[in-house]
């Protein structure tokens, strides 16, 4: 009847624990070990459904926990993390009644995968809960989603406020928390004028290159045209132009990337100082008028 139903569920989920961590450990099949543990947390059902009294309810909710544990492990296994909070949130419906360690795994997976802006609402959802205050990992909690997602992400403000208005620590745990949070922001801020200063030194480079360019084209040019002249009695059996442009092409690739879409507007000045020089040096030849 439904005694012997209810009794058998938390029992079938223990089993397909262990097949799920036999499968995630031995056998490294992530996909069955995922279905083992969805297989498991459905059985116990929705978070609050094992409320009943008694050590038949913990047992169930630590086999859930675990099941998810296991679950989150596969998942990441397959590279499929961005999955891990919304397949989680489906056996637990809110942040807040998330298990300790299920959160902890979380925080520390979107951290390592530099997301930790996913974990923000949920953290401070969890925190925020009074029967979430009252559990022994509440503080260590705190802590790490302090230097995990917090920090990283820049929230000083918000990580203060949750630091001085969070009982559970004590004032020397405060203080260390207030100080770690000040020098973070220090060095968040020291990065940022780094930061600042060396794109203000490479425009400012990008500036000096930009000047110095068509100058050394002119002097080059000059160079050129005099070298021309001092040939001038076989003027006309050279191949001026191309001598003129393989030389200016090599200027080009010595001394910019033209695949580069910065260099494009060097690229196009080039050219018309190119042109405007190439007049200069080479007068339009005068051809004799045909005799009728």
């Amino acid at each position: 009847g439904l005694p012997g139903a209810a009794v058998s569920a938390p029992a079938r989920a223990a089993s397909l624990l262990e097949e799920a961590t036999d499968l995630l450990v031995l056998h490294r099949d992530f996909a069955a070990a995922l279905e083992r543990c969805e297989a498991g947390c459905g059985s116990l059902g929705p978070a609050g459904a094992e409320a009943e009294a008694g050590a038949e309810a913990g047992s169930s909710a630590e086999v859930k926990c675990s099941l998810c544990i296991v679950g989150i492990q596969a998942l990441a296994e397959m590279n499929r993390w961005r999955e891990v909070l919304s397949w989680v949130l489906q056996y637990y419906q809110v942040p807040e009644h998330l298990p300790a360690k299920v959160l902890e795994l979380c925080i520390l997976l979107y951290s390592r995968v530099r997301e930790p802006q996913v974990m923000l609402e949920v953290g401070s959802s969890w925190l925020r809960d009074i029967s979430n205050k009252s559990l022994a990992e509440y503080g260590l909690l705190l802590e790490l989603y302090l230097l995990r997602v917090l920090l990283p992400l820049g929230q000083f403000e918000g990580a203060e406020e949750l630091v001085r208005g969070c009982e559970v620590l004590d004032s020397a745990q405060q203080l260390a928390l207030l100080r770690t949070i000040c020098e973070s922001q220090c060095q968040w801020t020291q990065q940022e004028e780094t930061h600042c200063a060396a794109e203000e030194q490479q425009s400012t480079r990008r500036a000096t290159v930009l000047g110095a360019v068509p100058q050394k084209l002119l002097t080059m040019l000059t160079l050129l045209r005099r070298a021309l002249r001092s040939i001038s009695s076989q003027f006309y059996l050279i191949p001026y132009k191309k001598m003129l442009l393989a030389a200016f092409m090599l200027y080009l690739v010595v001394r910019l990337d033209p695949a580069s879409p910065t260099s494009l507007p060097f690229l196009y000045r080039l050219v018309q100082l190119f042109r405007q020089a190439w007049a200069a040096v080479i007068p339009p030849i005068r051809r004799p008028p045909v005799q009728g």
